[in-house]
């Protein structure tokens, strides 16, 4: 071999010569989960039953599910659930709006619940506005570093879960992992999965908290009336074995 080739073959690499860094992989979409196909059914006011509500806390409108947040109270399903899928769409109407969800809530949390209680027990699947964040820290001048407004999921009462990290810091809320919720007045898209003990939650198309050795795994299905006005609407249920 000739030495100017024997010199050129101990030289570095250089940068052209270099495997050129692949791209970043894209970022998945998010899903669209939209309650349809098999199975699936729309909930309506023939399935639901008031637990502690006056006569105008909760009603239907067009198809739509009002509540005027008062008093403090829940509204559940006629069936105990076990395992299901759940879609539904959501708006605060007025800022720092509060309600939520509860899933597989026993019948001995509801019997006899009076005005202005919620259950005490089940998995909430909470549906915050992000005004709450300033209104909490205005009256009470602590942080508000123990709950987010992204859809936090935790168990209440006498209900225990293993929640999925990020976690709150006391360890007892599963953090969602992304801020996808909309404000006050924006539509906002939740799918719920409660399966073998098990809650994932969808937010606006991405999975972002959840929980699992959820105990009890079967329930009621209950919508939470938390002192502001708040919509639901295109709420479809699949019951699955």
């Amino acid at each position: 071999m000739p030495p100017l080739a024997l010199f050129a073959l101990l030289l570095p690499a250089t940068p052209q010569d270099a495997p050129a860094a692949s791209p970043a992989p894209p970022k998945a979409p998010a899903a669209a989960i939209d309650g349809t196909g098999p199975g699936w059914e729309p909930l309506t006011e023939a399935d639901l039953v008031d637990v502690n509500g006056e006569e105008d806390t909760w009603r239907w409108k067009n198809g739509e599910l009002h509540s005027t947040g008062k008093p403090i109270g829940v509204i559940r399903t006629k069936e105990p659930l076990k395992n299901f899928e759940m879609v539904l769409e959501w708006r605060h109407l007025k800022p720092a709006g509060n309600s939520g969800t509860f899933v597989w809530v026993p019948m001995e949390k509801l019997k006899d619940l009076p005005p202005g209680k919620l259950p005490g027990g089940g998995i909430e699947v909470q549906i915050l506005d992000h005004g709450y964040t300033e209104q909490y820290e205005t009256r009470t001048g602590k942080p508000a570093d123990w709950f987010s407004t992204d859809g936090d999921v935790f168990p209440v009462g006498s209900s225990t879960m293993e929640p999925f990290p990020p976690l709150s810091p006391n360890g007892a809320r599963s953090f969602p992992s992304e801020r996808r919720s909309k404000g006050v007045g924006e539509w906002n898209h939740y799918y719920v999965r409660a399966i073998n003990g098990e809650v994932r939650l969808w937010v606006n198309g991405r999975e972002v908290s959840g929980g699992t050795n959820c105990r009890p795994a079967e329930g009621y299905l209950c919508f939470e009336a938390e002192g502001s006005p708040i919509e639901f609407r295109n709420v479809r249920l699949r019951k699955l074995p």
